[in-house]
């Protein structure tokens, strides 16, 4: 399988999956990753894992048309014999995929919540950004990936984005960079930026809040909910009434201040860990 088919297969896949699922079987990462060479994938059209040797990560995905057939059991046991320990993501905790992380013995490491709340109406007319907050300008590239390394220091794929991570987002057909929005920093963040909402649309009237980072040094002092209400003026301008995010099961401060804001519980995603053990 040449690395074009691989990417256009992943990207066909994924968009069956998705539209059978509601949920997207790999995230922006991994095929961000597999377009650049960094990622490679086990599998054909109908089941198919994209694979990060360096991370020792999976994720797995089947055609909704070959369900009930075992393809995805075959490909997780060849995975398994292939890469030995690993970590797999299951998006939307399906129950096809619990039945084969139990078959395989996995334990379950992770839990990232999908949530979602209606977007809230314009406070006032015009609709306006908070004080403070501005439309993403390609000057802020640097200011911004220091800003997220900071606020995402503990989190293992956000806080790894790179300069070529973040063009290639910014290439894809969605990114608007009048859905970026940054608040410029204070003396206490070094004069860079201080916090940052992205929008992604998404299907219909859902628009994703795709990060939102707050600086640790402006943490707990009200920026966080100025950027969300930056997203929800941009989630308007998109005519999108339901607003979508991702948020670590584990973050308290983050799902505080989602709950605050009309959050809840919509999906949930799962990261198994295989670990054989050394006797076999």
């Amino acid at each position: 399988m040449t690395e074009q088919t691989a990417i256009d297969l992943a990207r066909a896949l994924a968009a069956a999956c998705a539209e059978h699922d509601g949920v997207p079987p790999f995230n922006d990462q991994a095929l961000v990753e597999l377009e650049r060479g960094e990622r490679r994938t086990i599998g054909d059209a109908v089941a198919l894992a994209v694979v990060s040797d360096r991370d020792r990560e999976v994720e797995l995905a089947v055609a909704p048309s070959a369900r009930g057939q075992g393809r995805g059991g075959e490909l997780a046991r060849r995975v398994a014999a292939e890469l030995g320990a690993f970590d797999a993501w299951s998006h939307g905790d399906l129950p096809a995929a619990r039945a084969i992380a139990a078959s395989l013995g996995m334990e379950r490491v992770r839990t990232l919540l999908q949530l979602r709340a209606p977007v809230p109406p314009a406070p006032s007319e015009p609709d306006r950004l908070p004080e403070g907050v501005r439309p993403f300008e390609p000057a802020d590239a640097s200011a911004l990936l220091a800003l997220n390394a900071a606020a995402f220091a503990d989190h293992p794929e956000q806080g790894r984005m790179s300069a070529d991570d973040l063009a290639a987002r910014m290439a894809e057909p969605w990114h608007d960079d009048a859905n970026l929005v940054v608040a410029d920093g204070t003396g206490s963040s070094g004069g860079g930026l201080d916090g940052f909402a992205w929008v992604k649309p998404a299907d219909g009237d859902i628009a994703e809040l795709y990060v939102l980072g707050v600086s640790p040094s402006s943490q707990g002092a009200g920026l966080g909910r100025r950027m969300l209400s930056a997203a929800f003026v941009r989630m308007r301008a998109l005519g999108a009434s339901t607003a979508h995010l991702y948020v670590e099961g584990d973050n308290a401060p983050a799902l505080a201040l989602y709950e605050r804001s009309g959050f809840r519980q919509w999906a949930i995603d799962v990261r198994w860990r295989h670990a054989p053990s050394s006797d076999g």
